[in-house]
Order: C-alpha cells, then structure tokens, then sequence
C-alpha cells in the first residue's frame, strides 16, 4: 500500500511537469508561424515598394521631354533696294539740283542688311553767294532671330535710338520734333537750327520704320556767302516727301505697296497710328552731314 501511494505521489509530481512542457512546446511551434507571417508581411511591404518605385519611374518616363527651342514670326522684309537707287531723278533734282544723280554709296559689308547714299549740291550764284543743300538716306534690315525676337521689333527698337540720336546732337538750336502718318509704320520728322563757320544750316531729319525695315533720312541746307538760308518749313516738306518715296521703294523691292505722302495713308501705317514722338527730351538734333554718314553707319554696327 505504502507503494502504491509513493506512485500516486510521483504521477501528481509528473503531472505539473507536463503540462509546463506542453505550454512550451507549443510556443516553440507558435515562434516560427509568427516569423513566417512576418517574413509574408515583410516581403509584401517590400514588393509594394518596388512597385511604388516602377511607378513612379514610369511615370518620369512619361513624362514630356524638354520644350524645344521657341520660333519667332519671320520678318516680312528679305532684301533692300540699293540706296542710291530709292529717289527718283525728278526728285533728286528738286532736292540736290546740282548733285550726280548717282550719288555716292557708303561702305556695306551686306547690302541686303544696310545700305547708304549720300549727294551733296552747291548752286553757285556768283557774288551772290552759294545755296547748298545735302541729302542722305540709310536703311537697315532686321532679320527675326529666336533669341533677340521678332525683326520688327528689333526694328521699332532700332527706329526709337534713331529718333533719339537725331534729338541729342550738340549745338542744335530751335529743335522740333514731331510725328508724321503716312509714311510708313512709324515716323518721326526732327528739325533744328545749327552753326557752323561756314554759314547757318537748317537741318531735317526724318526716321521711319516700316515692317522690319529702318530708314533715316538727313537733309540740310543753307545759305553761304551772303545768300539767303532756305526755308526750315520747305526744307521739311520736302524730306518728308523723300521719306515716303523710300518706303515705298523699300516695299517694292519685296513686292509690297505703300502709298506715297499724298496718298491715302498704307494700311499698316492705318493700323499702327501716328508715330510716338521720342520720350527722351532735350534739344532736337542731327549730325552735320560729314558726320551724319558715320553716325548711321556707327549705329548700324551697333544694332548687329
């Protein structure tokens, strides 16, 4: 009997025992299906990464590729009439009486780009004295260019220093500046009254612009010797007449027409309105007519 509770006793020991080697058994098999459950997670987290990553590389893809390069609308002017060659001889005549109809061509390295005359006259009258009268006309064409934009308004800017430079001239005297229709896109007359050793000049300037094109236009007069200085309000009717005879050769060249002054006003001289006067101020000016030449040319080179 003593046994047999010593038995008893001993499976009530075994009993705990197994049960606490029960609990641990299945925790050490509980461990790996947790591990594996994250090791699921895991991989599904990082595949949904790599997803996220194609997509978004997909979508950089697709994405536009870099603007191309801006255009610009083309000039509408491709070539220029020969300066020497813009007047007709009936005009030349009234304007230089004594001068070569031919006049004399200023240096061009691209006669498509800029181009030059000039005709000086000197009407002898004896001991009455001299009428001298001097004419110059300088166009420049401005090309469109994506970078500096459209060739008319490279022009409009070019024509604007053009007025600027007429008004500024040193010693200019009783200056006037005023806007002219009719005669092209834009048009500006500038006058003054300037001394020099060899008598009083009257000088007249006239800008104009039309499309892509810039014309300046100097005419100056004066009486030498005794004899009496032209008229300042003639001597600007008729550079405005010149002014306009040159924007119509401008445009026949390229096979457009523009009404003369006298006409009715072009359309695109319609549609643009009369010409703004110059903001800068100060006196009226153009340069004397040996250095009227250079100056254009000078500020054709700049304007490149």
């Amino acid at each position: 009997m003593q046994r047999a509770a010593d038995r008893d006793d001993r499976r009530d020991r075994r009993a705990p025992r197994a049960k606490r080697l029960s609990r641990a058994l299945v925790g050490a098999t509980a461990v790996p299906v947790v591990l594996l459950a994250a090791g699921c997670s895991s991989g599904s987290d990082d595949g949904g990464g790599d997803s996220g990553g194609a997509r978004n590389t997909a979508a950089a893809s697709g994405s536009p590729s870099a603007s191309p390069s801006p255009t610009v609308r083309a000039a509408a002017y491709g070539k220029l009439p020969g300066a020497c060659a813009v007047l007709s001889k009936k005009s030349l005549s009234s304007l230089v009486p004594k001068a070569a109809a031919s006049g004399k061509e200023g240096k061009s390295n691209d006669t498509q780009a800029r181009t030059s005359c000039s005709w000086s006259s000197l009407d002898d009258n004896g001991v009455k004295g001299s009428q001298f009268r001097w004419l110059s006309v300088s166009l420049l064409r401005f090309e469109s260019d994506a970078t500096r934009g459209e060739g008319d308004k490279l022009a409009e800017a070019y024509y604007q220093k053009q007025v600027g430079d007429a008004q500024s001239v040193e010693g200019a005297k009783n200056a006037t500046a005023r806007p002219l229709t009719g005669t092209g896109d834009q048009a500006t007359a500038v006058g003054y009254d300037l001394k020099k050793k060899e008598g009083a000049f009257k000088q007249q300037t006239v800008v104009a612009r039309v499309e892509n094109v810039v014309i300046t236009l100097d005419y100056n007069g004066a009486g030498l010797a005794g004899e009496k200085t032209p008229d300042a309000d003639g001597l600007a009717g008729s550079a405005k007449k010149a002014a306009g005879e040159v924007v119509a050769a401008v445009a026949s060249a390229n096979g457009d027409t523009v009404a003369t002054p006298g006409d009715a006003p072009s359309k695109s001289a319609t549609a643009s309105g009369s010409a703004k006067p110059s903001a800068s101020g100060g006196s009226s000016a153009s340069p004397s007519p040996a250095k009227s030449a250079k100056a254009s040319e000078s500020a054709a080179d700049q304007a490149d």
